[in-house]
């Protein structure tokens, strides 16, 4: 079975003793942000070199053991591309936006997002151990001037606390994982008091930036938060180290289930070859690719966009071609705060009353009975309908389905439709001119 690479030090780390290496805090104290500094690991291009001399660019830092994962022979390394800036972040391009989700728009307190109906996203810092060039929250991420503080921390707790259909809580940022841990153990504390509260998530990419983080200590503080779930942000195989996989072997065997988010990206990993290696390899560290996004709308992230045939291609590539638990799902989540939409190649290929055309990824196609004597499921006499959670003004389609409602109208839209009241409105205000034959009027 192949293993993970082993990484290696980049020459001007050859001498620093194992004892801080393998210490998460000096890595984050010995962090690389200036050409000065990258050039002693890389040879910079003229568009690299240009970007790091723009103050105003969203933040760089890179962690010693990141940027050493990089071939600094190689321009088009996958790693590199993924940290280190360009000139072509200062392009603007068409639909770019500075919150391309509309969280701002979502939040009832600083901090705290709230688009689903049972969920809510909780960012907690605005530091990272190092800085993607293609954040969706590069507005504030890294950012020194945006920081959460005691009293935002505190109104988040408390709308949590009089919001009881969350069930769900994310936590993100930034980067959770870089705060220091009194605090981290702390804000956990708190969550696990609120007793609607059932499972905690972090996000982060701190095992893959700096896997050194993942000590037996925060495995054991995070197991005593059960259940506690993890996603990390592996986009290359290449990423997937040795102590990457050592550190997710300690959050495994603490009982932490695992998932990863990758983001298409061109230029990194918009091949299918590449998708497959990296989600085969994900699973031999016991990390279930759970999804695989389309790159956000933000700003300075124009070049690395794919359009969004690429996603379903990469996935049409892996269904069916490896093992179910190794594919995830292709998301666009929706400009404007729509939400994460799953996008996947359509299998389904005709139907009637019953039958059913489908096909699978060979291009094999067959037909699929339709039972014919279905009694149809009664919400009358289900305990589990007649007891369904509401959701305040986010029942979308179930309610179509529970037969709550026959339709859901658009913001506005009876106004817009109402052409007789319309007429009406001109007339009173003394607007309304008839057209006819003879009225001197034209189109």
């Amino acid at each position: 079975m192949p293993t993970p690479i082993v990484s290696k030090r980049a020459p001007i780390y050859a001498d620093v003793p194992n004892e801080k290496w393998n210490d998460w805090r000096w890595q984050l104290s010995h962090r690389l942000n200036t050409a000065e500094d990258i050039e002693k690991v890389l040879t910079l291009t003229e568009s690299e070199r240009k970007a790091l001399q723009k103050p105003d660019l969203f933040r760089v830092d890179v962690t010693p053991y990141y940027i050493s994962l990089i071939d600094p022979n190689d321009p088009n390394d996958p790693v590199r591309k993924q940290i280190i800036p360009t000139s072509e972040e200062m392009n603007a391009f068409t639909a770019m936006m500075e919150d391309s989700l509309a969280e701002d728009r979502h939040s009832p307190v600083p901090g705290l997002v709230h688009r689903y109906p049972d969920r809510v996203l909780m960012l907690v810092t605005t530091q990272c151990a190092s800085y993607c060039r293609y954040c969706t929250r590069s507005r504030i991420v890294g950012d020194p001037g945006q920081t959460f503080n005691r009293q935002d921390f505190e109104m988040q707790i408390e709308y949590l606390k009089r919001t009881p259909q969350v069930r769900d809580v994310l936590l993100s940022g930034g980067d959770p994982l870089v705060l220091a841990p009194k605090i981290l153990e702390e804000l956990l504390t708190r969550l696990r008091e609120i007793p609607h509260i059932e499972i905690i998530r972090i996000g982060s990419r701190v095992p893959v930036f700096m896997p050194m983080r993942i000590t037996q200590e925060l495995c054991d503080m995070l197991a005593r938060f059960h259940p506690l779930w993890l996603n990390i942000h592996v986009n290359h195989p290449n990423e997937i180290s040795t102590e990457v996989a050592e550190a997710c072997d300690r959050m495994s065997r603490a009982g932490i289930p695992l998932g990863n988010q990758s983001v298409l990206l061109a230029g990194v990993n918009d091949c299918v070859h590449i998708q497959r290696e990296l989600v085969q390899k994900l699973t031999r560290i016991r990390v279930r690719p759970y999804y695989l996004y389309q790159c956000d709308l933000v700003e300075g992230a124009g070049h690395f966009r794919t359009p969004v045939a690429k996603g379903i291609e990469i996935i049409e590539g892996l269904r069916g071609h490896t093992s179910g638990y190794a594919v995830p799902q292709f998301i666009v989540d929706a400009p404007g705060g729509g939400g994460k939409i799953p996008v996947m190649p359509n299998y389904l290929l005709s139907m009637s009353d019953h039958k059913i055309i489908v096909r699978n990824y060979e291009g094999y196609i067959t037909t699929y009975e339709e039972p014919t004597e279905y009694k149809s499921h009664d919400p009358k006499t289900c305990l589990f309908c007649q007891n369904k959670r509401p959701e305040p003004g986010q029942t979308g389609l179930t309610g179509l389905l529970d037969g709550d409602q026959m339709f859901i109208k658009p913001q506005d839209f009876d106004e817009l439709h109402n052409r007789n009241g319309i007429q009406h409105r001109l007339k009173d205000e003394k607007k309304w001119k008839p057209l006819g034959i003879g009225s001197g009027e034209t189109d």
